[in-house]
């Protein structure tokens, strides 16, 4: 009988999300991993098989425990909703900047393919949950390309907060952009 366990599933996750959200899945090591989960690697590969494996996981913990869906099914649905979701959900946890899923998507190439899935999954789901609060509104364009317009303004400006921290900044375009919206 093996030696049980000194952690949790959950407690790897959260230690090993934002060195991959840092680092990126081609750049981290599994040195970094065990450092930063003080899990070595074999307690890692008992668990979660790889570091693809692992990575997906951090993923998919990341999508399930984000705040994005709260503010978007908030009631009333509408701008109010997607202001509250562009101003908070690029300023995550983890003293990380962006989305960690975004930031996944500048390495599509050499992600697994599951990870890939994982992305595209949640992506579809925030677009249907911006394509909800949008269709209240009923713009004077069809919903479905203002909610396209908004994920890809969503990429870019957690893109953006990688280079340029400065959240009053962000502010601004996003009040911008909201301007843009609702004339639209």
């Amino acid at each position: 009988m093996g030696r049980p366990r000194k952690f949790s599933r959950e407690g790897v996750l959260q230690r090993a999300l934002p060195v991959f959200w840092k680092f990126g899945f081609a750049r981290t090591t599994l040195l970094d991993l065990e450092q930063a989960t003080g899990v070595n690697k074999s307690g890692l590969y008992a668990e979660f098989e790889s570091k693809e494996a692992l990575f997906v996981a951090c993923l998919r913990h990341y999508l399930a425990t984000r705040t994005s869906g709260a503010l978007l099914t908030a009631e009333p649905l509408g701008w109010g909703n997607i202001e509250r979701f562009l101003e908070e959900a690029p300023s995550c946890a983890f003293d990380q900047k962006g989305c960690f899923s975004v930031n996944s998507m500048r390495e599509l190439d050499c992600l697994p393919a599951e990870a890939r899935k994982v992305i595209a999954d949640g992506s579809a789901k925030l677009k249907q949950l911006l394509g909800a609060n949008v269709a209240v509104e009923n713009p004077k364009m069809d919903a479905k390309p203002v909610r396209e317009l908004i994920s890809v303004f969503f990429s870019g400006i957690c893109i953006e907060a990688n280079l340029n921290p400065d959240r009053r900044r962000a502010q601004r375009k996003i009040r911008d952009f909201m301007r843009m919206l609702k004339a639209a």
